[in-house]
């Protein structure tokens, strides 16, 4: 715009509804009086006026026009022309001139040509954007689960690996399952477990405090919590939290073996900064954790014991 041969040229764009003009980039070499666009709705100025008639505007005498804005009181005359691409209009293109004569009908054709090639960039920078939020809500919709809402196995894999990577403070991962699962969907129907499932994600989530602690479904009944900064205390205490809060939810389960209601076990893991700090170790200490939960008669808080092979498997 600089290089036209005018004071002012500005480009003001309208919202998605035509309504109100959201947004104005102009340049000239006298200044232009700021307008607050938080009130410019369409009905308001001569640029208002094209947008409601999708028509140019040509005003010989801006003193003359009772639409007029005054942006600079130099300005003797204005041309704004719609900025249209296939039927959508996006915007104005405004020309102000300090000139009574300024713009003759050769003068607007030029500028209605430059309109044109406005729409086109417009247009294309809209399709580009729309695109790239599209492509956003598609990448964070395959982040979560479908049934929970919480993040899914790859976002938390993901999160991991970054987690791990990470060399400031420790870093907890907390493996919780829903005990005597299968039992609850037997017996009431898979409805019911999976509401069962959804209100224990909720909880789940409430514990996630932070910005960057993660609740995730780790798989089945099992759901998994990141809680980087946390040492052993911080992540017991926050497991054994979490525990009473399922218990006190009391939903029902009246086929399991350790309460009328769904209770969880939990295996706790936390690991220091270093190159040891895989996420390899960190799930395969709070997968030891939990069956050391379970072992010891599930509803329970474990923290990850010594490597090793449990005999039996107590998950069910």
């Amino acid at each position: 715009m600089r290089r036209l041969p005018v004071p002012i040229a500005s480009i003001i764009l309208l919202d998605d509804g035509g309504t109100r003009f959201v947004k104005e980039v102009w340049a000239g070499d006298i200044p232009l009086a700021e307008i607050d666009m938080a009130i410019w709705d369409v009905s308001m100025g001569i640029a208002g006026r094209c947008a409601r008639t999708g028509k140019p505007q040509l005003i010989a005498d801006v003193a003359a026009d009772p639409d007029y804005v005054m942006g600079n009181p130099t300005v003797r005359s204005e041309y704004v022309v719609p900025i249209r691409h296939r039927g959508r209009l996006h915007g104005v293109l405004n020309i102000e001139s300090t000139g009574d004569e300024f713009f003759t009908a050769q003068t607007c054709a030029v500028f209605d040509a430059i309109a044109h090639q406005v729409a086109g960039a417009i247009h294309l920078a809209r399709v580009v954007a729309e695109l790239e939020a599209a492509n956003r809500k598609l990448r964070e919709l395959s982040l979560v689960d479908g049934l929970t809402g919480l993040a899914n196995r790859r976002c938390l894999d993901e999160r991991l690996a970054d987690a791990c990577a990470d060399g400031q403070g420790p870093l907890a991962f907390l493996l919780i399952d829903a005990d005597c699962f299968k039992q609850l969907n037997d017996a009431l129907g898979h409805l019911h477990g999976d509401e069962c499932l959804r209100r224990l994600a909720r909880l789940c989530a409430g514990t996630a405090t932070g910005d960057d602690g993660l609740a995730a479904r780790y798989g089945g009944d099992e759901l998994a919590l990141l809680l980087p900064g946390r040492d052993v205390a911080a992540a017991l205490a926050i497991a054994e939290r979490l525990r009473r809060r399922v218990e006190e939810a009391a939903m029902a389960h009246p086929v399991s073996v350790v309460a009328p209601w769904v209770t969880v076990s939990i295996g706790v893991h936390v690991l220091p900064p270093g190159p040891a700090r895989t996420p390899s170790r960190l799930l395969a200490g709070a997968d030891r954790a939990l069956y050391a939960a379970k072992l010891a008669g599930r509803n329970r808080v474990a923290e990850a014991p010594p490597s090793r092979t449990l005999a039996v498997d107590a998950r069910a």
